[in-house]
């Protein structure tokens, strides 16, 4: 991540993700909580507060976060993927509610991959096969092949999958 922070903002930023590596998050928490006010909102400090989350499984306060992501800089891919993972788990959340999040990105973001490869995966749980192929097939094209296959072979979601996708 390749912030513009000022300092000291661009310390405790930097502190929370050292932290964070460290797998402390108490103290990667109370680095963020240094940040001034001004820069709590930037969207490189959402990123990070949204894998804090994400490794405490808090998946509600992760959805707001990411959710404020997307309001912040609807043109960054990864707060649209972070909502839609975060609402999957979140309470009164599940398979379709992450889709329904998701599915906008993907007219919005047609080069990235990894949006049609969770929507491939969303689908796929659903057992909706062939709105899985779809998605899948879209994630290759985009994507580079050989990354996206070895990804679809080891993740559990497209398991129904699988013998088709070493196929490919």
């Amino acid at each position: 991540m390749n912030t513009h922070l000022p300092p000291p903002d661009s310390h405790f930023l930097a502190a929370a993700i050292g932290w964070l590596e460290l797998g402390n998050l108490p103290e990667a928490f109370a680095e963020l909580d240094h940040l001034s006010a001004t820069v709590r909102s930037h969207p490189d400090v959402l990123e990070v507060r949204w894998l804090l989350y994400a490794e405490a499984k808090d998946w509600a306060a992760g959805f707001r976060v990411a959710e404020e992501l997307v309001q912040t800089d609807a043109g960054r891919s990864t707060g649209w993927l972070h909502r839609a993972y975060a609402a999957r788990r979140m309470p009164g959340g599940g398979l379709p509610a992450a889709r329904d999040y998701l599915l906008p990105a993907a007219t919005i973001f047609p080069k990235e991959a990894m949006i049609p490869f969770n929507l491939a995966c969303y689908a796929c749980q659903m057992h909706q096969l062939d709105e899985a192929r779809k998605w899948l097939r879209q994630a290759l094209r985009v994507g580079k092949k050989e990354t996206i296959k070895s990804m679809a072979l080891s993740d559990e979601d497209l398991k129904p999958l699988r013998d088709e996708i070493r196929r490919l």
